[in-house]
């Protein structure tokens, strides 16, 4: 699995012979009909199948299919946009013809890509010229015929050629004393990239039609989803704490390479007793297919770890000695640990915090065997034998789960009361209300938020916010205040959608969909403004008011705003944090800002290459930079991980990341303010 903590979804829960092209393309229509029929009923808000849908769903689709406009020529383009105002009625006349014509013509793209870079492969190919490359953040016009796709494939190859020259040595005379022989070994690399790359543009006819259905869902609002049996076993394991598993962790490492970043104890993968954490995977047999990593689209590979459909798999990893090995892997149900509440204890001027760390809004989906609302009341009460001063609840990167369960989560730190109001399609408002008067913790609390914190962590920070129950930190929240729930499509269920059905606002009347949660303290930091919220979705439901707010019994604020002054009198204060502010502005302009042309010459793309690779040392120096803090486990964790191995040899990583998180820092700061001057 993935190391993932970004999640932007909630659940509710409960060519080829002609006869088989039209059968396809009759699925395709009735699968469309399918979904069609029950977003027009039970959608939020669903819209028309128009011309307005048909714009959007065109446009889209090619952009999916060819997001740098480096595949299709202008000539194709124009060929197919004669369907850019008539999807709507090929659609509800049951002709999916269009989806056929479109899958030709992308194919014949790939076919041409492949052999214009055979080709480029067998001519001269110099290591430096006189022209130059250029980049941006929008996509080019397509190109007119195959000679210019030509020379742009030769200028970005070469391009990437002097990219990996100049990621061999910071030395540029090292590099340029061995110039032919390291360009040599980059430009066999690059150009089996380039060549291998085709198997990862490729589809299946069922995978295009998916990709398809998926557009058309996403016309309704960014979180409409079609769902293969597949895709949802992948979706639902992400809002679950025990999955099927191989074992490992993955991330991304320098290189832009998969590699292990743990291995769970009692694994299929912990028992091979031959990977490593920094083993870099290469491919992935599965079957009679082989998958390499650096051809096959992520997706793909992110299918084969996380989806129940594939159970086995021969996987591939070369250690950093250049060992090259392969180990047969099978998945069993084995509790993730990423992506489970936790707890610690941290000690400063004779007080103590209490940490929670809440990933996501899990709940017993598929293999889950716990959910998270009994989880955080079992480390509260950890924390509660320990005798806290103050709580801090982490939501940061948590981008929701169940409703049911952030409805629960309320109840532990408000009691009775109204927590918010729905709404549905009919709209009729409902005011969602805890009943149990028994609080878990009654004492100082602080949540902390990013851009990343989304859906159900929003919908539990909205109401503890509303109730001034606790001062809220850290950034903008993502924006997402709406409900989906995921139905089949047929009787087979093997088809499904995930639908928005509702929209959920704060017991003020107000929403923050879109608009996100305003914290009550902001604290720089890194990447924010590049995080991507739900007001940067095209088709993201619009922000609006319920008329008639539920009353509520919130909590006296008075006696928080004196702390809040302090704290941003802190932060403004800061040099970590304005350090932050400076490396964010090169962050921005590298992400927003129109880059110059460079020319094709070593120095050139040394001088580039080494501008990034700066700024991303400064960001991984910043990112790791330890603050003091006394961080410890609690005294039960303390015992119980002699006997835990994983979470023994993860207990250093989690304290690691505690202290080099400045919103953790302030967050305790902020509640000793609070715990020596209480109201």
């Amino acid at each position: 699995m993935f190391r993932n903590y970004n999640t932007y979804f909630f659940m509710l829960f409960a060519l080829a012979p002609f006869a088989v092209f039209s059968q396809s393309e009759t699925n395709a229509c009735e699968t469309l009909s399918r979904i069609n029929l029950i977003v027009q009923q039970q959608h939020y808000r669903p819209k028309p199948v128009d011309d307005s849908l048909s714009v959007y769903v065109f446009k889209t689709f090619i952009d999916k299919l060819d997001e740098n406009n480096n595949l299709f020529l202008q000539s194709e383009i124009d060929s197919l946009s004669k369907n850019r105002l008539k999807i709507d009625n090929y659609i509800l006349a049951k002709d999916c013809s269009f989806l056929g014509e479109i899958f030709t013509v992308y194919n014949r793209a790939i076919d041409r890509y492949s052999k214009v870079i055979s080709e480029i492969k067998q001519e001269n190919f110099p290591l430096e010229s006189t022209e130059s490359v250029q980049f941006s953040k929008t996509a080019f016009p397509y190109l007119k015929d195959e000679t210019q796709l030509k020379a742009f494939y030769k200028k970005s190859m070469l391009f990437s050629v002097l990219k990996d020259m100049a990621e061999v040595s910071t030395n540029v005379d090292s590099v340029c004393a061995n110039f032919m022989q390291i360009g040599l070994a980059s430009r066999l690399k690059v150009f089996d990239r380039y060549q291998c790359k085709t198997s990862g543009y490729r589809f299946s006819e069922k995978d295009f039609n998916s990709k398809f259905f998926s557009v058309f869902c996403s016309y309704f609002d960014p979180h409409t989803e079609y769902f293969s049996e597949s895709d949802k076993s992948s979706f639902l394991s992400m809002v679950s704490a025990d999955n099927l598993t191989f074992g490992i962790y993955f991330s991304m490492n320098e290189k832009d390479a998969i590699a292990v970043d743990g291995l769970i104890p009692g694994s299929s993968a912990y028992f091979t007793q031959k990977i490593d954490v920094g083993d870099e995977l290469q491919k992935i047999k599965y079957q009679n297919q082989e998958f390499n990593v650096y051809c096959s689209a992520l997706d793909l590979i992110e299918k084969i770890i996380s989806s129940n459909d594939y159970l086995s798999a021969e996987f591939t990893f070369r250690k950093k000695s250049g060992e090259i090995y392969s180990v047969p892997l099978v998945k069993k149900v084995m509790k993730d640990y990423e992506n489970n509440v936790f707890s610690y204890i941290i000690q400063q001027d004779n007080t103590k915090t209490g940490y929670i760390k809440i990933p996501s809004f899990y709940d017993t989906f598929e293999n889950g065997k716990t959910a998270v609302s009994r989880d955080v009341a079992r480390e509260i009460n950890k924390l509660n034998n320990d005798k806290i001063d103050g709580l801090i609840i982490d939501l940061e990167n948590n981008g929701g789960g169940s409703m049911e369960e952030a409805i629960k989560l309320t109840d532990f730190f408000l009691g009775a009361g109204p927590v918010a109001i729905m709404d549905d399609h009919l709209g009729k408002h409902e005011v969602i209300e805890n009943y149990s008067r028994k609080k878990f913790y009654s004492g100082p609390m602080v949540v902390m938020i990013n851009g990343f914190s989304a859906s159900a962590s929003e919908f539990f920070t909205n109401a503890i916010q509303d109730y001034n129950r606790a001062i809220v930190i850290g950034n903008q929240s993502q924006g997402k205040a709406s409900m989906q729930q995921i139905l089949p499509l047929g009787e087979r269920n093997d088809e499904y959608l995930k639908l928005t059905l509702e929209k959920f606002y704060r017991v003020t009347g107000k929403s923050n969909q879109t608009s996100g949660i305003t914290p009550d303290i902001e604290i720089p930091a890194l990447f924010d403004k590049q995080m991507p919220r739900e007001s940067t979705y095209p088709t993201a439901l619009k922000s609006d008011m319920v008329l008639n707010p539920v009353k509520f019994p919130a909590f006296d604020s008075q006696f928080k705003l004196h702390e809040i002054e302090v704290s941003k009198k802190r932060i403004s204060e800061s040099l970590p944090l304005a350090q932050i502010k400076k490396i964010n502005v090169r962050i921005d302009a590298a992400y927003d800002a129109a880059m110059p042309p460079i020319i094709l010459q070593y120095d050139n793309v040394f001088r580039e290459v080494n501008r990034i690779n700066t700024l991303w040392k400064e960001i991984q120096a910043v990112s790791e930079t330890e603050y003091p803090m006394n961080v410890e486990n609690n005294t039960f964790d303390s015992n119980y991980q002699k006997s835990d191995l994983y979470l023994s040899n993860s207990n250093g990583e989690k304290i690691k990341a505690i202290k080099s998180n400045l919103h953790i820092v302030e967050a305790v700061n902020i509640l000793n303010d609070l715990y020596k001057h209480p109201k």
